[in-house]
Order: C-alpha cells, then structure tokens, then sequence
C-alpha cells in the first residue's frame, strides 16, 4: 500500500509541476478583464454558459476509452494525403475578390478587403499541451512555414481549446500580427505568451469592432472552453462574423448544432461563405459537436450561399473514421441542394467566381 501511495504521489507532483511551469496552459484573467468576465450576462456562477441547456457529456462509455489511444478502423489515413504547397508570391497576388485559404481543421487564411485574416491558426503538430498527449497532424508540413507568411491585420480566435488556441503557433506568429480578437478571458493567455496587451481585444457575444472597413463580430457558439485541469469554462467561445461593404463570412467556431444559427442568419445573413464545424463528434458529446447532417443544416440556417467544412482532414479527435464527416456532409449537401465546397489543404476558395473547389479528393 505505501508503495501504491508512493507511486500516486509522484505522477501527481509530475503533474501539478506541469501544469505549473509549462506555458502551453496559459494563466487566468484578473483586473479589467476579470471583471468584464464577471459582469457579463453569459458568466453564472463563476463559469461561461451556453445560451440554451447543453450537457457536455451525453453518455459516456467507459469502453471507448483504449479506441482513444489505437488509430484502428481508419480514424487516421492510411496514406500520405494530398495539400497544394504555396509560396510567398502567392500572397502578394491577392485577387480583388475574398480568397479563403485552408491550413486543415478549422485554421483558416481569408484576404478581405485588402486585409490578412488568420482564424484559429493552430499550426503545431499535436493538439494537447505536450506531444505524447495527443494524436500528431496527418499532414508532415504544412502549405507554407509560418517564417514566410505575410503580415496579418488580424488574427481571430474562437475558444482556448488546443486544436485552435495552439502556444507554439502564436509565439512564432505574435510580432507579424497587428490585431487579436478574442473571446472573453483570453487575453490572458496571449499576453502570458508574450502577445502585446495593447494588440488584444476580448468580445462577449454580439459585441463587435469596425477595423480597416471590416466589421467583426463575436457571435454565439455552443460549446464550452478550458486548457487544464481547473478552469473549465473560465473562458469564452465563439463563433465569428466578418462584415465588410462587399462582402459577408461566417465562421462557426466548435459548436453543437443550436437555435443561434438561426438567430445569426436572422441578424446578418444571407452570407457569402460559411465555415462550418464538420468532425470530431459522437454520441457521448453531441450537444457540443454537431453531426455532418447538423453541419447541412446550420449552414441553412445562417443563409450561406457557399459552405466549407472544417474542423476535419488533420487531427484525430474523436472515434469516426477520418473521413466520415466528409462522406456524410457532402451526401447532405447534395440532397439538400446547399452549395458545398471540399478544397485540398492549401487550395484557394475566390468567392464570386462561378468555379470553386469540389473534387472528392478524399477518395
């Protein structure tokens, strides 16, 4: 028994050590922005709340649990899978219209309005705060290094979970971005990391800020927030609205399918294009991740004219096979008759031309 103690004890220390030193956690809101947490409608009790009931947990089985740790029954691909290399030039060529390109999951690179937007640029190789905790990316590089993307107006994020907050990512990106737009409480993580707190902006949901000639705002997601072991829901999530003379984006965020959508679509649809969530779900959490059909049907409901998928094709987060998401989603697309598009990692999106990507390249 003592030495089962002493055993428990160590890992223990191991791991509140961890948790202490290591940067990757971030640290928690105090002063002006603590008590913006603290008067916002959406905080009870000392944590964020969803707009509707959700439970995070619909049912957990204790059985899935070593199908977390395999990358059996094709939840990684087998082979190497394809992604469009870009170069510096390709940067300096913008198109006059919006250009949308995707870095995998839901990292995002949109050119509006003269302007470089990064949303959620989680560029490292594992989503956890320590590579033996997590499943590494499917690609082995990247479209472009971080060393030679351009200098970003704007870098928007939309909750402080690994696979879109990412330490590493911001670090190297920190001095060639002008802006962070945030969701509540995590300002503190960026300017624990060395992030400028002059560059930072924290949003509650519908709140929102004209840059450059391009509105952003902050808009409702249902889902929950936290990094360690402690903080659960400390922070806000989001999802994201770029509004500019010409044009008008949605950006998803991680959530659950909900009534917000419609409410988003309501307050600012119809929209151009749509980013919306589309993997890493299952029964055990279904109020907080949606389902390919969901994903259809969201979109619908903010009025997108065009839809992408993300939040798949790079990391293993959840028990369906890698491609799953994109079988389904396009099979609902197609019958529902919603304008779908499936781009490589890498390959552009221009809105207003009548081309955009739709090769069923996953197959």
């Amino acid at each position: 028994m003592i030495g089962i103690l002493s055993v428990v004890g160590v890992i223990t220390l191991v791991g509140v050590t961890f948790i202490n030193v290591s940067p990757q956690f971030g640290s928690g809101s105090k002063d002006l922005s603590l008590e913006r947490i603290r008067k916002s409608p959406n905080f009870l009790n000392g944590a964020f709340k969803n707009a509707e009931k959700t439970l995070q947990n619909t049912g957990f089985k204790w059985s899935t649990i070593p199908q977390f740790f395999t990358n059996g029954n094709n939840k990684v691909p087998t082979k190497e899978l394809p992604i469009i290399k870009l170069t510096k030039r390709y940067f300096e060529n913008a198109p006059m219209e919006p250009r949308i390109t995707w870095f995998g999951h839901s990292a995002a690179f949109v050119e509006l309005e003269g302007m470089n937007i990064f949303i959620d640029p989680m560029l490292g190789d594992v989503p956890a705060p320590h590579p033996m905790l997590g499943s590494k990316r499917f690609q082995k590089e990247l479209p472009i290094s971080i060393d030679s993307l351009p200098s970003i107006d704007v870098v928007l994020i939309s909750h402080d979970h690994y696979d879109h907050l990412d330490y590493s990512s911001i670090v190297k990106l920190k001095d060639k971005v002008a802006k962070f737009y945030v969701p509540l409480g995590i300002k503190a993580h960026l300017t624990s990391w060395g992030v400028a707190e002059e560059k930072i902006t924290e949003f509650d949901w519908w709140e929102s800020v004209n840059y450059k000639g391009v509105e952003f705002v902050s808009a409702p997601a249902r889902h929950f927030s936290g990094r360690g072991v402690t903080n659960r829901n400390s922070t806000l999530w989001c999802s994201w609205v770029l509004k500019s003379k010409n044009s008008k984006i949605f950006f998803s965020g991680d959530s659950g399918y909900g009534k917000h959508f419609k409410e988003i679509g309501e307050k600012f649809g119809p929209f151009d294009f749509a980013m919306v969530e589309c993997g890493q779900y299952n029964e055990q959490w279904s109020q907080i991740h949606m389902t390919p059909e969901e994903t259809i049907q969201a979109s619908i409901d903010v009025k997108s004219n065009l839809t992408m998928p993300i939040h798949w094709g790079s990391f293993k987060l959840a028990l369906h096979t890698w491609d799953d998401s994109i079988i389904r989603s396009s099979k609902k697309a197609k019958e529902l008759k919603v304008k779908f598009t499936t781009p490589k990692i890498g390959e552009a999106i221009v809105l207003g031309k009548a081309v955009f990507p739709s090769e069923n390249w996953w197959k």
